[in-house]
């Protein structure tokens, strides 16, 4: 996984224009979707689902434009096991929208909602500290996808592994443990990753303890509630 993709905000903003007006545009399929606020923001989030993606739509209505948007995408490369359960999350914002916890807000979302999150090949710097922060608020550790297969690397690795193309980065959803998302997923190697891989930063396991949270093996639907539209 390498820290090096730059992107040219000047496209960025053209991309977000380009999709607002198709929010608006009666008769598109990005027409009128469901929306939910968020918080005291003034912002609302436009939201849908599509062959198993999740799209989150940031939305300013009082410049009429487009914050931002966050995408959950499937990655080709992973086995179908773990396909139906690691979304690689994808991100877009506009200057203004910046340094405003608007992504980490929309990463927490889906994975309060139990969804476990895998990086791709490259990320931006801001990326990278977004997901090294959120790394001390969930379970998280690094896994190997050579060869679609999915193998479990631990919580830290080497800077040459760490770099390579192969290595991504996870967070564990809420309600999860490693170990069932192995299961699930296929995953190999965690029992000699060590026990301590096993726990939750301690944030959460409060956080779990006081909900009683039990593992949420079906994270869409899960999704979908958390997303329900404003009335």
């Amino acid at each position: 996984m390498r820290i090096d993709v730059q992107h040219s905000q000047h496209d960025i903003d053209d991309e977000l224009d380009a999709l607002h007006a198709r929010l608006h545009q009666p008769g598109h399929r990005l027409h009128d979707l469901p929306a939910v606020t968020l918080g005291n923001s003034g912002l609302i989030v436009r939201h849908r689902e599509a062959d198993g993606e999740y799209f989150l739509y940031v939305e300013d209505p009082s410049a009429r434009q487009l914050a931002g948007y966050t995408i959950f995408n499937r990655l080709p490369e992973l086995p179908r096991r773990a396909d139906r359960y690691l979304r690689a999350p994808h991100t877009r914002l506009r200057a203004s929208a910046q340094r405003r916890g608007l992504a980490t807000t929309l990463y927490r979302w889906g994975l309060d909602a139990g969804l476990c999150l895998i990086s791709g090949a490259r990320q931006s710097v801001g990326a990278a500290r977004l997901w090294h922060a959120l790394a001390h608020d969930y379970r998280h550790g690094f896994v190997d996808v050579e060869g679609r297969a999915l193998r479990y690397l631990g919580e830290a690795v080497e800077s040459e592994v760490h770099d390579a193309l192969h290595t991504r980065r996870l967070l564990i959803g809420n309600g999860w443990t490693l170990g069932e998302l192995a299961r699930a997923t296929g995953m190999t190697d965690v029992a000699a990753a060590g026990c301590d891989s096993m726990k939750l930063p301690p944030a959460r396991r409060e956080l779990q303890h006081a909900h009683g949270t039990r593992p949420a093996h079906r994270a869409a639907p899960a999704l979908a509630l958390a997303l329900a539209p404003m009335r």
